[in-house]
Order: C-alpha cells, then sequence, then structure tokens
C-alpha cells in the first residue's frame, strides 16, 4: 500500500514526493494509446498478455469486438450499455453483446480531437418513461460544440428512436480537447454534467459565466427543456452560473455517487503534475472551487504564491504524480457496493488510462493507494450494474471486463 499524496483536510498543504518534468503533452484520453513517453501511437507500458490477476481482484472477460469503448453505464436493470466512442450505443445482456446498437448517432457525432460520444445517463424512471440522455460532440468546425440531448425508446427497450432527439444544450468548444464526459443522476434526482475546461489555457474553469470546467447539476423531470435546481449554489445569478454545483476542474472524464451514502466522487485529469480524487460528502450544498488553473492538485498553477485557503479552493482529497512511475490520465471509477469482492467494501477503485494500473482507497485507508491491478490496458472508463459490481473497458482492444474475486 502506497501513500502518494492524500490531503483529508481541505486547506492542508503537504510537501510533493519529487518534482516531475517532461513534456506538458497529455494523453489524448480518446484517440490514441500513450506510451511512456507520453505520445500518441509510442510503446504501451509493460503489462501481461491477457487479463492480470492480484491477491484480491482478477479481470473475467465479458464481450469483445467493441469499437472504441470509452463509457459503461446501466438502466437499473440487467442490461449493460457500452457507449462507442465513434456514436453508437451497445448493449450487453447476459454476458452476450446484442447485434442491433441501441442506438447510432454516427450521423451527428465528431470525433476530432477527445471528442465523440462521451456520456450516457438514464433517469430512475427509465422503465416507464423511456427517457435517457446522451452528451456527444457534434460536427460543427472548428472545434465541434458539446451537445446534450434526450431521447425517447421505440417499442423495443433495446432500440432508441435517434429522430426522437431533443437538444437541451449546444456549448460551443475552443479546442479539440478537454470535454469531459460523465452524465449521472445523483441520489437528488438531478442530471450531473462534467465539463472539462475546454483546452484553451483554463481560464473558463474560474468563470461562472461559462459552462467549461464545471460540474454542473440540471433539472430534467419536465416532459421537455430543463432548468436549474433553485437549491443550486449559484441560483438567481442567471444562466450559465445557476446551473453550475462545481467549478474550477481541469477536465473531469468521470465522476460518480457512492450508492450507499450519495458522496460524490470526480476524477479530475491534471496537466503535468497531478491526477487529482475530489470528495464531496452527501449534503454538502455544492459551490466548491477546485482551483484549476489557479492550482493543479496541491501546486500553485498560474500564480507561484497562490494561497488556496485565503483564495477559497478546496484540495483534492487524493491525488498522485503525474508521470511513468504513477499514471498520466486518472479514469475515475466507483464506490464499490457489490458482493463478488467483499475484500473491496466501501473502497473507491479507479485506474489510469496511460499505464492501465487499478488502485482501491478509502477514507479507512487514510486515502492511501492499494495496487489492485497492473493491466497494461488502455483503460478509459469504468462502470457500475444494477447490483454494484464493477466493470472495465480497454479501448484499443475493444474489450469490457468485470472485477471478480482472486
Amino acid at each position: 500500500m502506497v501513500n502518494p499524496s492524500p490531503n483529508p483536510t481541505p486547506g492542508a498543504r503537504r510537501p510533493r514526493g519529487r518534482s516531475l518534468r517532461g513534456p506538458a503533452l497529455l494523453c489524448s484520453l480518446l484517440l490514441a494509446a500513450c506510451g511512456p513517453s507520453g505520445g500518441p501511437g509510442g510503446p504501451r507500458p509493460p503489462g501481461p498478455s491477457g487479463p492480470p490477476q492480484s491477491g484480491v481482484v482478477g479481470l473475467e472477460t465479458v464481450v469483445t469486438g467493441l469499437a472504441f469503448p470509452a463509457g459503461v453505464a446501466h438502466a437499473g436493470d440487467d442490461r449493460l450499455f457500452v457507449l462507442e466512442l465513434g456514436g453508437t450505443v451497445r448493449v450487453v445482456r447476459d454476458g452476450a453483446l446484442l447485434p442491433t446498437p441501441f442506438l447510432d448517432l454516427t450521423d451527428r457525432v465528431g470525433e476530432g480531437g477527445e471528442g465523440g460520444l462521451l456520456g450516457l445517463a438514464f433517469p430512475p424512471d427509465h422503465a416507464s418513461s423511456g427517457v435517457f440522455y446522451v452528451y456527444y460532440t457534434d460536427r460543427d468546425q472548428p472545434a465541434g460544440s458539446s451537445v446534450l440531448s434526450r431521447f425517447r425508446v421505440t417499442a423495443d427497450p433495446d432500440v432508441a428512436d435517434p429522430a426522437s432527439e431533443e437538444v437541451l444544450v449546444t456549448e460551443p468548444q475552443p479546442a479539440t480537447n478537454h470535454n469531459g464526459g460523465q452524465l449521472a443522476f445523483g441520489p437528488d434526482g438531478y442530471l450531473y454534467w462534467a465539463m472539462g475546461d475546454g483546452g484553451d489555457g483554463g481560464e473558463p474553469a474560474q468563470a461562472l459565466d461559462s459552462r467549461l470546467g464545471k460540474l454542473l447539476r440540471l433539472d430534467v423531470g419536465a416532459a421537455s427543456g430543463y432548468a436549474a435546481p433553485a437549491s443550486n449554489p449559484f441560483a438567481g445569478q442567471g444562466s450559465p452560473a445557476d446551473e453550475v454545483w462545481a467549478y474550477g476542474l481541469r477536465n473531469p472524464w468521470r465522476f460518480s455517487f457512492d450508492r450507499a451514502t450519495g458522496d460524490l466522487y470526480i476524477a479530475d485529469v491534471g496537466e503535468d503534475r497531478f491526477e487529482e480524487v475530489n470528495v464531496e460528502p452527501a449534503g454538502s450544498g455544492g459551490g466548491r472551487n477546485y482551483g484549476w488553473p489557479l492550482m493543479e492538485a496541491e501546486a500553485c498553477h498560474l500564480d507561484a504564491d497562490c494561497d488556496a485557503a485565503a483564495q477559497g479552493l478546496t484540495l483534492p482529497t487524493f491525488s498522485y504524480p503525474w508521470g511513468q512511475d504513477w499514471g498520466r490520465s486518472i479514469t475515475g471509477g466507483y464506490v464499490y457496493r457489490g458482493s463478488a469482492v467483499p475484500e473491496l467494501e466501501g473502497s473507491y477503485v479507479f485506474g489510469d488510462f496511460v499505464t492501465g494500473r487499478v488502485w482501491a482507497s478509502s477514507a479507512a485507508l487514510g486515502w492511501e493507494l492499494e495496487t489492485l491491478l497492473d493491466t497494461g490496458f488502455n483503460i478509459t472508463s469504468f462502470g457500475e450494474d444494477a447490483a454494484g459490481e464493477l466493470y472495465l473497458v480497454d479501448a484499443l482492444a475493444g474489450t469490457l471486463y468485470r472485477l471478480v474475486a482472486e
């Protein structure tokens, strides 16, 4: 067990273990495998040729043949839905990949940079309403826009209707990277949407008049349109500020809620010093500023004399150093609440896209990182099924794995 960078007390400082230098190029999460140099197309980190095993956790292949899987979701039943970056959603049932896509948006999804089909969420009433939500980047030039849309299923619950799209938000992007990606319904029934800073220096992350670099919280309960909940921390300040739940984020590719406690875990991809996880206790009320680009995790970024406490910034719950020894692009996961691996109960399980390492951590462990697996995979996403069991996808291999007891 290792303790690279725990910071359980907001505002507290701690020394960094070592200085990390090198190119500021962060691996593209969604386009190419990145090797130890951090460049696209380089050699993959050392790792076994097949699913590795550890003393606690192993991996079991569920399905293969996916086309760059980038996300996993469930609808409250026995199905899993896998997002393919190019614009299709596939259904997995009883360990089999159904031949007909659930949704095909290849005619409108743009894949430039880190764009593509990025997020999918089913509301609690999906079984009766047939409604669900999708986040993708479109084909607008030059950088594409971020689109949040509502869709409906057909008479066949395994097939959605692409023509049912109701576009709720179209947010222009200044660049083709840092799009964020996650959609999820919180325990409060509201839809949360993670948006990256747009990849243009990070300044929008501190501006409440921009959706970029934010975690947004939306009320999509009406039959059409959406609203900003009156309980949002910046309610009454006009759009888009009234949609903001948290800000100061760089590229929150994946976040999740602990299904047992309601705590929110936001994994934020760093630039070239740290990868971080921010934990918000349930009932916190939102409004936290996680510091980017004033700070990168616990380190000053734009201002060498930054002061987190004086500037009202919230430091990460824990982080790990950016580099080959740890990783270069965090992939957020879930707090394990399943039954297949009892040793993981209550632990937050997550990984790194570049190195393929998978860790577990928790407050009970002092936010130390326990290494579970060293896969060598390009882990684009973790997933959770209706029973609380966890999954991960290897993007280049096109494979969905389930975490099982060793």
